[in-house]
């Protein structure tokens, strides 16, 4: 029984360090701060946001962010589902603003012990 346990904790343990960070990316939405995320993008991002869908580089994805940002001021963050398959990974959050709720999709891939943001959907 010991045994079992000790494996399925070893087991837990490196699924976990598989998953992908995702710590910094939820804090600049609860902030607001599109520009911290800069780091964080892809070299190509898929970037839709009310009336803006586009895609292009990660400064084009800042800029979309930081529009939407100064229109709509983040009053939280919550990450309500994530997950991770090898070295992809997505999570769905809720963004209660200034202006009203959003839900909002991304989709990353894991470089090494970095998270790259291929696609961020605010709805």
């Amino acid at each position: 029984m010991k045994q079992s346990v000790l494996t399925l904790i070893c087991l837990l343990f490196a699924f976990s360090l598989c998953a992908g960070d995702i710590t910094s990316i939820s804090s600049a939405f609860k902030e607001g701060n599109a520009a911290s995320l800069a780091a964080s993008m892809d070299q190509e991002v898929d970037i839709a946001v009310p009336g803006t869908s586009k895609k292009g580089n990660g400064k084009d994805a800042i800029a979309v962010l930081s529009i939407f940002f100064g229109s709509n001021r983040p009053t939280g963050f919550s990450v309500v589902h994530h997950a991770d398959k090898e070295d992809n990974g997505f999570f769905v959050a809720k963004l209660p603003t200034s202006t009203g709720e959003y839900r909002v999709n991304v989709t990353y891939r894991v470089e090494g012990e970095k998270v790259l943001i291929q696609s961020i959907r605010i709805e």
